[in-house]
């Protein structure tokens, strides 16, 4: 028995089904990553380090440099879509094969390009911005368009700086939305982890509440992970292995 067929009988026993997504994810739709070799950290910024750039203090200092390492990568979300992974995952879920959802470390929005309806983002979106002192709702369309023009995104009622609703070092994740995950991870009978290496806490911490409650884990990530050793499977090639179960799920 080879592994995907494996995968598939964990699948088809398991009622309830969580998913947990990290960067390695998008890469092959051309976002890159932040820590691998070719990683967005792996680059300065004008002789700065990006996570320095991506502090909430720091922006709140310089948001003009911010968006100028932003428009690059951020800010040019209409030339990526869907890959393989998010389209079989929007799959999963129209099969009733992913009831708990899909709790997302990634902000570009392309689960729900790709279909898929329950999705948690973790770290916010960059779909929607808000005016640091008024609180006005922006849309990304507003914040790029200003982006593109080499400007910083301004309020329009009262002046301030419009801020991507991105969750940055130093901000706290919605509360709620990670009891959701701890609760989901807790309960799921079968939890898949994908192109994340779990270091970014909490969101990485998620998966350990199945490894507490005796779940089966399935990790699909180049690197190694924390809870590698609990898994009932791990594969290290996420286009490989989505590229199979879209084929067995048809």
């Amino acid at each position: 028995m080879n592994d995907i067929t494996r995968f598939m009988e964990l699948l088809d026993k398991a009622r309830r089904v969580v998913v947990l997504t990290g960067a390695g994810v998008s890469t092959l739709s051309g976002i890159p990553d932040f820590r691998s070799s070719e990683g967005l950290y792996s680059r300065e910024f004008g002789h700065m380090r990006v996570e320095s750039i991506l502090d909430i203090d720091f922006f709140l200092s310089h948001p003009d440099v911010f968006y100028d390492w932003a428009r690059e990568y951020w800010f040019q979300m209409d030339r990526y879509s869907p890959n393989i992974i998010h389209r079989t995952l929007a799959l999963m879920e129209s099969k009733g094969k992913l009831s708990e959802g899909i709790f997302t470390q990634n902000i570009d929005g392309l689960h729900q390009k790709a279909g898929s309806r329950k999705v948690y983002e973790l770290h916010g979106s960059l779909r929607d911005g808000y005016c640091t002192g008024c609180h006005r709702h922006y849309s990304y369309s507003y914040l790029s368009d200003a982006v593109n023009a080499h400007l910083v995104p301004l309020c329009q009622s009262c002046g301030s700086v419009v801020k991507p609703d991105i969750v940055f070092y130093g901000e706290n994740l919605d509360s709620s939305m990670l009891m959701r995950g701890e609760n989901a991870f807790t309960n799921a009978d079968l939890a898949i982890i994908l192109g994340s290496s779990l270091v970014v806490n909490p969101a990485a911490a998620l998966p350990y509440r199945s490894v507490l409650a005796g779940k089966d884990i399935v990790i699909v990530n180049r690197d190694k992970t924390y809870i590698d050793d609990y898994a009932a499977l791990k594969f290290d090639d996420l286009e490989r292995f989505f590229t199979a179960l879209y084929e067995k799920l048809a």
